[in-house]
């Protein structure tokens, strides 16, 4: 005799959808405000886990591990947020900034305040990253054109951009595309 999980349509939530949740949402389902706290408090050991890895003074060589680290942070959030990994001359990350906040179909992105903050940070590199809550990561002209202009203001203090990712339901690399 096999054990077959019973699914109550109405009461069934996919894996993703767990983490998007609000506590309303389990509220509707019968579970526990306990339960949704545990469920954040593993999301965010997830999210600081993925970070210290990569803050661990070792060079960024693995993009798929920057890809999982970023998607991580930003798959599914319902605005647009523009963040900046910066690293030093040998490639080590130093910090990561979400620097702007947009809305469900764009960011505003300011060069003049991507520059302070790499000088704040005495950063040698950037990595750029964007999410698009549409979750279609393909870059759009925008995404190309405030990429060409980050990057012209900050070879003005010598700060190398190694790549822009976009994520969405997939993760998209300016770099492996040939778009720097």
């Amino acid at each position: 005799m096999q054990c077959q999980e019973r699914q109550d349509p109405e009461t069934h939530i996919e894996p993703r959808e767990l983490f998007l949740a609000d506590k309303e949402d389990f509220r509707a389902l019968g579970v526990s405000q306990m339960t949704y706290v545990q469920l954040r408090a593993v999301q965010e050991l997830c999210q600081r886990w993925l970070g210290e890895k990569l803050q661990r003074g070792e060079p960024l060589s693995d993009p798929d591990a920057v890809r999982f680290y970023l998607s991580s942070r930003l798959r599914d959030l319902p605005s647009e947020r523009f963040c900046v990994l910066f690293m030093d001359n040998r490639h080590r990350m130093i910090a990561f900034e979400e620097l702007f906040n947009g809305t469900i179909d764009g960011a505003s992105v300011h060069p003049r305040e991507v520059v302070k903050r790499c000088l704040y940070h005495n950063a040698a590199a950037v990595i750029f990253a964007h999410n698009h809550p549409s979750g279609v990561p393909e870059p759009s002209q925008a995404d190309e054109r405030i990429t060409q202009k980050l990057k012209d203001a900050l070879a003005l203090i010598d700060v190398r951009v190694l790549d822009h990712f976009v994520v969405g339901d997939s993760v998209v690399s300016f770099a492996e595309r040939g778009l720097l």
